[in-house]
């Protein structure tokens, strides 16, 4: 290998860093956004932090950072180390187990896969809802924020059964996005009591507050 030609492998169609010289890859978030913050947690957590510089962009503005290296604007986008950007939750936690993630943060088996599609399920709910109430309440739509409301409430019970039971105790996807859905809750979306009549998972969110992770994560509040 000669100087300046740092030496890559591709494994299942994703490159893999080998040399310290390749530039740094950038992950692109919003403090807001629950989803960017499952992939900053898992970068902490998989031991990825010296791997990947964090940049900070606007959303919904033309002139947003992102948009140089994504046209869908959104976050997290993830740029690599020969400008490729990936983005979505998931397709990047697959990456970021491709480069060598201990733990991995995507599940193998069918139990994880179902628990993390759940959460999933239940941050795009609120993710609706919480966007209806951003609108002008002559323009938000009531059957819209009633159907997200109560999906909330129907996956919030399940999730309470499962966290009493044993579930979503392991490092991985699922745990992640379940800390980011709870915490979005409590910062920016705090019209959703989720802690009424659901001690379980009340605790469950206590212990995993307290991880390094989510503590340098937290989002600001939005006030509503």
């Amino acid at each position: 290998m000669t100087a300046g030609n740092p030496r890559s492998s591709s494994q299942g169609g994703y490159r893999v860093l080998l040399s310290q010289a390749l530039p740094k890859l950038r992950l692109y978030y919003s403090e807001g956004s629950p989803y960017a913050r499952i992939c900053r947690m898992a970068l902490r957590e998989g031991g990825l932090v010296a791997k990947v510089q964090e940049a900070v962009t606007t959303l919904r503005d033309p002139a947003a950072s992102v948009l140089t290296h994504s046209p869908v604007g959104r976050v997290p986008a993830l740029v690599l180390e020969d400008g490729t950007t990936v983005t979505e939750t998931t397709l990047i936690l697959g990456w970021l187990d491709r480069v060598g993630s201990q733990p991995a943060m995507l599940p193998v088996d069918a139990v994880g896969l179902a628990a993390y599609g759940r959460v999933l399920g239940l941050l795009d709910g609120i993710a609706v809802w919480n966007r209806e109430l951003r609108r002008p309440v002559d323009e938000r739509s009531p059957s819209v924020i009633a159907l997200e409301v109560t999906r909330a409430g129907r996956v919030a019970d399940v999730l309470e059964e499962a966290v009493v039971a044993g579930a979503y105790n392991s490092v991985d996807a699922g745990y992640l996005a379940l800390a980011a859905v709870l915490g979005y809750a409590e910062k920016r979306h705090t019209v959703w009591r989720w802690r009424l009549d659901r001690p379980g998972l009340a605790r469950w969110f206590g212990q995993a507050s307290e991880r390094a992770c989510f503590l340098e994560t937290v989002p600001p509040p939005s006030g509503i």
